[in-house]
Protein backbone atom coordinates (compact mmCIF):
# COMPACT_ATOMS: atom_id res chain seq x y z
CA UNK A 1 0.00 0.00 0.00
CA UNK A 2 1.14 3.53 -0.86
CA UNK A 3 0.46 6.63 1.22
CA UNK A 4 -0.43 10.19 0.25
CA UNK A 5 -0.08 13.00 2.77
CA UNK A 6 -1.92 16.08 1.52
CA UNK A 7 -0.37 19.20 3.03
CA UNK A 8 -1.41 21.92 0.61
CA UNK A 9 -3.73 24.89 0.86
CA UNK A 10 -3.09 28.49 1.81
CA UNK A 11 -4.23 28.31 5.45
CA UNK A 12 -6.20 31.55 5.22
CA UNK A 13 -8.10 30.79 8.43
CA UNK A 14 -4.78 30.98 10.27
CA UNK A 15 -3.55 34.28 8.81
CA UNK A 16 -1.30 36.05 9.64
CA UNK A 17 0.51 32.95 11.02
CA UNK A 18 0.47 31.22 7.65
CA UNK A 19 1.21 34.12 5.31
CA UNK A 20 4.82 32.94 4.92
CA UNK A 21 4.57 29.35 6.17
CA UNK A 22 2.42 26.29 5.47
CA UNK A 23 0.07 25.57 8.37
CA UNK A 24 1.37 21.98 8.40
CA UNK A 25 4.76 23.36 9.40
CA UNK A 26 3.39 25.21 12.42
CA UNK A 27 4.18 23.68 15.82
CA UNK A 28 1.68 21.56 17.70
CA UNK A 29 3.32 21.70 21.13
CA UNK A 30 6.74 20.10 20.57
CA UNK A 31 6.57 18.95 16.93
CA UNK A 32 5.67 20.32 13.50
CA UNK A 33 2.05 19.63 12.64
CA UNK A 34 3.01 17.37 9.73
CA UNK A 35 4.64 14.89 12.12
CA UNK A 36 1.23 13.84 13.43
CA UNK A 37 -0.40 12.64 10.17
CA UNK A 38 2.94 11.17 9.10
CA UNK A 39 3.01 9.15 12.32
CA UNK A 40 -0.48 7.82 11.54
CA UNK A 41 0.78 6.46 8.23
CA UNK A 42 3.78 4.87 9.91
CA UNK A 43 1.53 3.26 12.53
CA UNK A 44 -0.44 1.74 9.64
CA UNK A 45 2.79 0.23 8.35
CA UNK A 46 2.85 2.44 5.23
CA UNK A 47 6.44 3.26 4.32
CA UNK A 48 6.24 4.63 0.74
CA UNK A 49 4.67 8.08 1.05
CA UNK A 50 4.03 11.00 -1.30
CA UNK A 51 3.72 14.43 0.31
CA UNK A 52 1.73 16.92 -1.78
CA UNK A 53 1.98 20.64 -1.07
CA UNK A 54 2.24 24.01 -2.78
CA UNK A 55 5.26 24.89 -4.95
CA UNK A 56 6.20 27.56 -2.40
CA UNK A 57 6.09 25.25 0.63
CA UNK A 58 7.61 22.05 -0.78
CA UNK A 59 11.24 23.17 -0.25
CA UNK A 60 10.52 23.67 3.46
CA UNK A 61 8.98 20.21 3.78
CA UNK A 62 12.00 18.71 2.04
CA UNK A 63 14.34 20.49 4.46
CA UNK A 64 12.35 19.24 7.43
CA UNK A 65 11.67 15.65 6.38
CA UNK A 66 14.27 14.81 3.74
CA UNK A 67 13.85 11.46 2.00
CA UNK A 68 12.49 9.79 5.15
CA UNK A 69 15.39 7.33 5.44
CA UNK A 70 16.16 8.53 8.98
CA UNK A 71 12.85 6.89 9.98
CA UNK A 72 13.18 3.90 7.66
CA UNK A 73 10.57 5.18 5.20
CA UNK A 74 10.64 6.61 1.68
CA UNK A 75 9.30 10.13 1.10
CA UNK A 76 8.55 11.61 -2.32
CA UNK A 77 7.13 15.04 -3.11
CA UNK A 78 4.69 16.54 -5.61
CA UNK A 79 3.19 19.97 -6.25
CA UNK A 80 -0.44 21.02 -5.96
CA UNK A 81 -0.36 24.38 -7.78
CA UNK A 82 -3.92 25.26 -6.74
CA UNK A 83 -6.08 23.78 -3.96
CA UNK A 84 -8.79 22.27 -6.14
CA UNK A 85 -10.18 19.67 -3.75
CA UNK A 86 -8.96 16.76 -1.67
CA UNK A 87 -9.74 14.23 -4.39
CA UNK A 88 -7.21 16.01 -6.61
CA UNK A 89 -4.54 14.22 -4.59
CA UNK A 90 -5.29 11.02 -6.54
CA UNK A 91 -4.87 12.78 -9.86
CA UNK A 92 -1.57 14.35 -8.82
CA UNK A 93 -0.42 11.07 -7.25
CA UNK A 94 -1.71 8.67 -9.93
CA UNK A 95 1.73 7.67 -11.21
CA UNK A 96 3.04 7.32 -7.66
CA UNK A 97 0.18 5.03 -6.64
CA UNK A 98 0.44 2.94 -9.80
CA UNK A 99 -1.54 -0.28 -9.34
CA UNK A 100 -1.38 -0.27 -5.54
CA UNK A 101 -3.98 0.52 -2.92
CA UNK A 102 -3.56 3.84 -1.17
CA UNK A 103 -4.01 5.54 2.19
CA UNK A 104 -4.72 9.28 2.30
CA UNK A 105 -4.19 11.46 5.38
CA UNK A 106 -4.77 15.20 5.56
CA UNK A 107 -1.83 17.17 6.89
CA UNK A 108 -3.78 19.05 9.57
CA UNK A 109 -5.42 16.03 11.21
CA UNK A 110 -4.22 14.45 14.47
CA UNK A 111 -5.39 11.01 15.63
CA UNK A 112 -4.69 9.59 19.07
CA UNK A 113 -6.30 6.91 21.15
CA UNK A 114 -6.43 3.29 22.27
CA UNK A 115 -6.46 0.65 19.56
CA UNK A 116 -5.41 2.94 16.73
CA UNK A 117 -2.92 0.42 15.33
CA UNK A 118 -5.58 -2.32 15.24
CA UNK A 119 -8.05 0.04 13.57
CA UNK A 120 -5.54 1.07 10.93
CA UNK A 121 -4.43 -2.51 10.34
CA UNK A 122 -8.01 -3.67 9.75
CA UNK A 123 -8.63 -0.89 7.23
CA UNK A 124 -5.35 -1.56 5.47
CA UNK A 125 -6.10 -5.29 5.21
CA UNK A 126 -9.22 -4.76 3.06
CA UNK A 127 -8.30 -5.64 -0.50
CA UNK A 128 -11.38 -4.08 -2.12
CA UNK A 129 -13.45 -0.96 -1.68
CA UNK A 130 -12.91 2.07 0.51
CA UNK A 131 -12.75 2.58 4.27
CA UNK A 132 -13.55 5.90 5.91
CA UNK A 133 -14.22 6.77 9.54
CA UNK A 134 -16.90 8.50 11.60
CA UNK A 135 -16.38 10.75 14.61
CA UNK A 136 -19.09 12.54 16.64
CA UNK A 137 -18.75 16.35 16.64
CA UNK A 138 -20.75 19.27 18.01
CA UNK A 139 -20.49 21.31 14.79
CA UNK A 140 -21.26 18.86 11.96
CA UNK A 141 -22.06 21.63 9.48
CA UNK A 142 -18.29 22.21 9.14
CA UNK A 143 -17.54 18.71 7.85
CA UNK A 144 -18.47 15.94 5.48
CA UNK A 145 -21.15 14.01 7.36
CA UNK A 146 -22.12 10.33 7.26
CA UNK A 147 -25.75 9.42 7.99
CA UNK A 148 -26.83 5.95 9.13
CA UNK A 149 -30.19 4.20 8.90
CA UNK A 150 -31.90 2.41 11.78
CA UNK A 151 -29.84 -0.72 11.07
CA UNK A 152 -26.55 1.09 11.24
CA UNK A 153 -25.94 1.01 7.48
CA UNK A 154 -24.67 4.10 5.72
CA UNK A 155 -27.55 6.03 4.17
CA UNK A 156 -25.81 9.10 2.80
CA UNK A 157 -22.70 11.26 2.72
CA UNK A 158 -23.10 15.03 2.57
CA UNK A 159 -20.40 17.70 2.35
CA UNK A 160 -20.85 20.52 4.90
CA UNK A 161 -24.66 20.28 5.12
CA UNK A 162 -26.60 23.34 6.28
CA UNK A 163 -29.00 21.07 8.19
CA UNK A 164 -26.98 17.98 9.20
CA UNK A 165 -28.90 14.74 9.65
CA UNK A 166 -26.08 13.26 11.70
CA UNK A 167 -23.29 14.44 13.96
CA UNK A 168 -20.77 11.92 12.65
CA UNK A 169 -18.07 13.78 10.75
CA UNK A 170 -15.69 12.06 8.34
CA UNK A 171 -12.09 12.76 9.47
CA UNK A 172 -9.22 13.24 7.06
CA UNK A 173 -8.18 9.58 7.02
CA UNK A 174 -9.09 7.31 4.10
CA UNK A 175 -8.17 3.92 2.63
CA UNK A 176 -8.91 3.02 -1.01
CA UNK A 177 -8.38 0.25 -3.51
CA UNK A 178 -6.84 1.14 -6.86
CA UNK A 179 -10.21 2.07 -8.37
CA UNK A 180 -9.84 5.44 -6.66
CA UNK A 181 -7.49 6.62 -9.41
CA UNK A 182 -10.10 6.25 -12.17
CA UNK A 183 -12.93 7.50 -9.96
CA UNK A 184 -11.02 10.68 -9.09
CA UNK A 185 -10.10 11.26 -12.74
CA UNK A 186 -13.79 11.24 -13.69
CA UNK A 187 -15.11 13.49 -10.91
CA UNK A 188 -16.76 16.78 -11.83
CA UNK A 189 -16.00 19.93 -9.81
CA UNK A 190 -18.61 20.81 -7.19
CA UNK A 191 -20.34 24.22 -7.03
CA UNK A 192 -17.34 25.24 -4.91
CA UNK A 193 -15.12 24.47 -7.89
CA UNK A 194 -13.41 21.57 -6.13
CA UNK A 195 -13.08 17.83 -6.63
CA UNK A 196 -14.82 16.74 -3.44
CA UNK A 197 -13.65 13.74 -1.47
CA UNK A 198 -17.29 13.25 -0.46
CA UNK A 199 -18.30 12.75 -4.11
CA UNK A 200 -15.56 10.16 -4.44
CA UNK A 201 -16.79 8.33 -1.34
CA UNK A 202 -20.39 8.50 -2.61
CA UNK A 203 -19.26 6.63 -5.73
CA UNK A 204 -17.97 3.81 -3.51
CA UNK A 205 -21.20 3.95 -1.47
CA UNK A 206 -23.36 3.63 -4.60
CA UNK A 207 -21.36 0.58 -5.65
CA UNK A 208 -21.77 -1.03 -2.23
CA UNK A 209 -18.04 -0.86 -1.54
CA UNK A 210 -17.84 1.74 1.22
CA UNK A 211 -16.89 0.70 4.75
CA UNK A 212 -17.36 3.13 7.64
CA UNK A 213 -15.66 2.54 10.98
CA UNK A 214 -16.61 4.59 14.04
CA UNK A 215 -13.93 5.78 16.41
CA UNK A 216 -14.54 4.51 19.91
CA UNK A 217 -15.37 6.69 22.89
CA UNK A 218 -12.25 8.31 24.29
CA UNK A 219 -10.52 8.46 20.92
CA UNK A 220 -9.23 11.91 19.96
CA UNK A 221 -9.44 13.43 16.49
CA UNK A 222 -8.11 16.98 16.29
CA UNK A 223 -8.50 19.17 13.20
CA UNK A 224 -6.02 22.03 13.52
CA UNK A 225 -7.40 24.33 10.83
CA UNK A 226 -8.34 27.26 13.09
CA UNK A 227 -6.38 29.19 15.72
CA UNK A 228 -8.53 27.82 18.54
CA UNK A 229 -8.25 24.26 17.25
CA UNK A 230 -4.49 24.67 16.92
CA UNK A 231 -4.24 25.85 20.52
CA UNK A 232 -6.52 23.04 21.72
CA UNK A 233 -4.35 20.48 19.93
CA UNK A 234 -1.16 21.86 21.48
CA UNK A 235 -2.71 21.86 24.94
CA UNK A 236 -3.98 18.30 24.45
CA UNK A 237 -0.58 16.97 23.37
CA UNK A 238 1.16 18.85 26.19
CA UNK A 239 -1.25 17.50 28.82
CA UNK A 240 -0.86 13.87 27.70
CA UNK A 241 2.91 14.03 27.34
CA UNK A 242 3.49 15.76 30.68
CA UNK A 243 1.15 13.41 32.52
CA UNK A 244 2.37 10.14 31.01
CA UNK A 245 5.95 10.96 30.18
CA UNK A 246 5.33 9.54 26.71
CA UNK A 247 5.45 11.48 23.47
CA UNK A 248 2.63 11.54 20.91
CA UNK A 249 3.72 11.05 17.28
CA UNK A 250 7.43 10.77 17.98
CA UNK A 251 8.58 9.52 14.57
CA UNK A 252 11.82 7.97 15.80
CA UNK A 253 10.02 6.02 18.52
CA UNK A 254 7.39 4.74 16.10
CA UNK A 255 10.04 3.80 13.54
CA UNK A 256 11.96 1.88 16.20
CA UNK A 257 8.98 0.00 17.62
CA UNK A 258 7.64 -0.81 14.14
CA UNK A 259 11.03 -2.22 13.14
CA UNK A 260 11.78 0.43 10.50
CA UNK A 261 15.06 1.34 12.24
CA UNK A 262 17.27 -0.48 14.75
CA UNK A 263 18.58 0.58 18.15
CA UNK A 264 21.84 2.00 16.79
CA UNK A 265 19.91 4.14 14.30
CA UNK A 266 17.61 5.31 17.08
CA UNK A 267 20.57 6.37 19.21
CA UNK A 268 22.11 8.13 16.21
CA UNK A 269 18.91 10.14 15.84
CA UNK A 270 18.92 10.86 19.57
CA UNK A 271 22.42 12.29 19.31
CA UNK A 272 21.23 14.78 16.68
CA UNK A 273 19.09 16.57 19.28
CA UNK A 274 20.20 18.91 22.03
CA UNK A 275 17.02 18.99 24.12
CA UNK A 276 14.58 16.66 25.87
CA UNK A 277 14.17 14.69 22.63
CA UNK A 278 17.68 13.27 23.13
CA UNK A 279 16.84 12.16 26.66
CA UNK A 280 13.51 10.70 25.60
CA UNK A 281 14.88 8.69 22.67
CA UNK A 282 17.76 7.40 24.77
CA UNK A 283 15.24 6.21 27.34
CA UNK A 284 13.21 4.48 24.60
CA UNK A 285 16.35 2.66 23.43
CA UNK A 286 17.18 1.47 26.95
CA UNK A 287 13.80 0.14 28.05
CA UNK A 288 12.03 -3.08 26.93
CA UNK A 289 9.74 -2.59 23.97
CA UNK A 290 6.10 -2.36 25.09
CA UNK A 291 4.50 -1.36 21.82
Amino acid sequence: MKGILLAGGSGTRLHPMTRACSKQLLPVYDKPMVYYPLSTMMLAGVKDILLISTPEDLPNFKRLLGDGSQWGIKLSYAEQPKPEGLAQAFIIGADFVGKDRVMLVLGDNIFFGPGIRRLLAAAKAREEGATIFGYPVTDPERYGIVEFDENGKVRSLVEKPKQPKSRFAVPGLYFYDNDVIDIAANLKPSPRGELEITDLNVDYLNRGKLNVELFSRGFAWLDTGTKDALLDASNFVAAVEKRQGLKISCLEEIAYYEGFINRDQLLERAASYNNDYREYLTHVADEPQSW
